[in-house]
């Protein structure tokens, strides 16, 4: 528990701290006790000290839990646009305390009562426009965090192929592998000329028997300081219509190769001090996923093994993430054999999955994508959830594989 709240507290002035555990609790139990619980009869909001009762005061209340849940995650996260939101929605209460007592008392004493009840606020406001610098990334550039090299599984397209480019944008060179050699060239000849970074192809099939070892000989004389274990295969269909070979391999792309090359890795970055791993899982691993099962059965592996790591090396130097994405627009739907449809860019995914790298243990990218997965498993059964995925995934899968 101690390590959990130097986690969460860590490198935050205490008022900033304070600011973040108060908007949690407006956010997760005075607001949703407010909204559900409270009589509308009751109910009463303020805003811009104007009063608002009954039910235009519960439409009030679902902006205010719309406002602390955002501090919440801005605090936490030290989001940019905090510098602008923050110091705004503070001047906002000072100018509603005034207008409020204004009204209220009318006269000279509603003027003095507003003051005196506007000037904490206006305080605050004061010093979260001056903690203006807090709200930006504090850390060293990537290069500079971790080190000259990554390796990069899957690079041959998709998400991997956008890591790298990502990597190489930060001055990180790239060795880059996957199955198609042709393909492996064109992107290092692409980030090489473009950014200026060197790159090794290093073509192998993570599925064969022994690849993910030979991948790390052949990195064995660069000191690897990012690990990103992307390759992944997909698999669609009910469980006994799959042949027993392609699952064999989907298990050990997705799980076994992550394991092997991280055990081999791992321990010259914590010598070194510093070092990364990103794991590639997805948001269907977060449940069960009918017409997909073995494929969410290898991602839920990927990500409690990816964040018990995280864990496990917090404070050693060595960052870890699962990057957990939702249904991305690359060529995996139609090779994993689903009903090709759209989604999130692989740019996108990537670049918040770099952005995100040494703060948290995993990322859902996309909001819809995280409010979908946590609510399945904190307000539904398991069964239920279970139904309701196969009614998400059976669209896109082929009728003769249903």
């Amino acid at each position: 528990m101690n390590d959990w709240l130097r986690d969460v507290f860590h490198d935050r002035p205490v008022w900033i701290n304070a600011l973040m555990v108060f908007s949690a609790y407006m956010a997760f139990v005075y607001m949703p006790w407010d909204i559900f619980w409270k009589p509308v009869s009751r109910d009463e909001e303020v805003w811009f000290g104007i009063l608002f009762t009954g039910w235009s005061a519960k439409l009030g209340a679902l902006a205010h839990w719309f406002v602390y849940a955002a501090a919440t995650y801005g605090f936490r996260r030290r989001r940019p646009w905090m510098r602008i939101w923050g110091p705004l929605y503070s001047a906002q209460v000072a100018f509603g305390m005034l207008v409020w007592n204004v009204l209220y008392w009318g006269s000279w004493t509603g003027w003095i009562v507003g003051l005196i009840g506007a000037l904490p606020f206006a305080a605050l406001t004061l010093a979260l426009f001056g903690a203006h610098e807090y709200f930006r990334d504090p850390r060293p550039h990537l290069r500079e965090r971790y080190g000259d090299w990554a390796l990069v599984t899957g690079a041959t397209a998709g998400i991997g192929a956008e890591l790298a480019r990502s990597l190489a944008r930060r001055g990180v060179s790239c060795v880059i592998t996957g199955r198609r050699e042709e393909r492996l060239r064109e992107l290092a000849s692409e980030l090489e000329q473009r950014h200026g970074v060197s790159t090794r192809c290093v073509p192998v099939d993570l599925a064969e028997s022994g690849g993910a070892e030979r991948l790390a000989d052949a990195c064995r004389d660069l000191d690897i300081a990012i690990l990103v274990n992307n390759a992944g295969v997909g698999y669609v269909g009910r469980f006994d219509k799959q042949d027993t070979g392609r699952l064999r391999d989907l298990v050990e792309v997705n799980c076994s190769a992550p394991v092997v090359l991280t055990s081999k890795l791992l321990p010259a970055m914590l010598e070194r001090g510093r070092g990364a791993v990103i794991i590639t899982g997805s948001v269907a691993g977060r449940q069960p996923l009918p017409l997909h099962g073995v494929y969410a059965a290898t991602k839920g592996f990927d990500l409690l093994f990816g964040e018990a790591l995280y864990v496990e090396l917090r404070g050693t130097g060595v960052d870890v993430l699962v990057l957990e994405p939702g249904v991305t627009d690359t060529e995996f739907q139609e090779v994993s054999g689903q009903i090709p449809h759209g989604g999130a860019t692989a740019h996108a995914v990537a670049e918040a999955g770099i952005e995100a790298l040494g703060d948290q243990p995993s990322l859902v990218f996309g909001w819809i994508q995280w409010i979908r997965a946590n609510a399945a498993a904190r307000l539904v059964s398991r069964p239920l959830v279970a139904y309701i995925a196969r009614e998400i995934t059976r669209p896109s899968t082929p009728a003769e594989l249903r």
